[in-house]
């Protein structure tokens, strides 16, 4: 699977066209993500771990999804606006996406492989520097958790 995750199509927040290949080799905290949440405040979260780690090999990549309660309603523009003046998001944000049901992005079908659909916003998918899911965690799960931290670690190492 990690070379496929790695060579799946995605759209970055500004509309360009990418995939996760500049990311190969790298630790990756993929997250679905939404502005209008009661999980929201986790962006700033998510940005001390892209600042704590991100030098050293990890990455947090934010796919907004507006399918939990329509709680991502805006644009790119907006949610990227929103992110930067309310949390100092500097971590890359993508195009919003659905991440359930039969409109799922393909991205999300490879990182929920056969596991359950994604419960909420927030979801988090720790990623090897090979490209291979090896943590999952529940929405509620905060950035700062020891046990997410320590899957960190380990990723990195």
């Amino acid at each position: 699977m990690s070379q496929e995750l790695y060579d799946i199509p995605v759209r970055r927040n500004d509309g360009s066209g990418a995939t996760l290949r500049e990311y190969a080799g790298d630790a990756l905290l993929i997250v679905n993500v939404a502005s209008q949440c009661g999980l929201t405040p986790q962006y700033g979260g998510l940005e001390g771990l892209e600042q704590e780690f991100g030098g050293r090999g990890f990455h947090v990549l934010g796919f907004p999804c507006n399918q939990f309660g329509a709680q991502e309603p805006g644009s790119n523009a907006e949610i990227a606006q929103f992110c930067e003046t309310n949390y100092g998001v500097s971590f890359p944000l993508f195009d919003k996406i659905e991440v359930n049901g039969q409109g799922r992005h393909p991205l999300y079908a490879a990182l929920i492989g056969d596991g359950p659909d994604i419960g909420w916003n927030f979801e988090k998918f720790l990623v090897d520097r090979d490209g291979a899911v090896i943590a999952r965690f529940d929405p509620k799960t905060p950035p700062d958790d020891a046990a997410l931290r320590a899957a960190i670690e380990r990723a990195i190492a």
